[in-house]
């Protein structure tokens, strides 16, 4: 189905991006449910527990990741369904620099809220 797509067609790095990020992104969020599922009680977890985390460097910069594999993933994809319907042209470029400028956005508030809770954990 890949081949399909205009802007993943001969191997393009974006198309192994996206599929490094969706690798990435399943890996993180199996780790994630396995230690809250399987070695933490979930009726334990509480808001302050988890802003004290984002304290932790190693917690704070796979968060930092996975929000850049995320944001990376989405609007990539969300571009790439639109060059499969046959969008060319000044609307295509229209919607890249859009999905650019909202993913820059999106990265950026994330990072902002991960900050303001690890200094509100400290």
């Amino acid at each position: 189905m890949a081949e399909r797509y205009s802007s993943f067609s001969g191997g393009s790095t974006r198309w192994f991006l996206q599929r490094i990020s969706a690798a990435f992104l399943v890996v993180t969020l199996a780790f994630h449910f396995l230690l809250l599922h399987f070695f933490h009680h979930a009726p334990e977890i509480t808001f302050s527990g988890s802003a004290g985390r984002y304290s932790v460097p190693a917690y704070f910069i796979t968060m930092v990741l996975f929000l850049a594999a995320a944001t990376f993933h989405g609007t990539n994809g969300v571009y790439n369904a639109l060059v499969n319907q046959g969008v060319t042209g000044t609307p295509k470029r229209v919607a890249k620099w859009v999905l650019v400028v909202a993913g820059v956005l999106v990265f950026v508030q994330g990072i902002r809220v991960a900050l303001t809770l690890m200094g509100a954990s400290a």
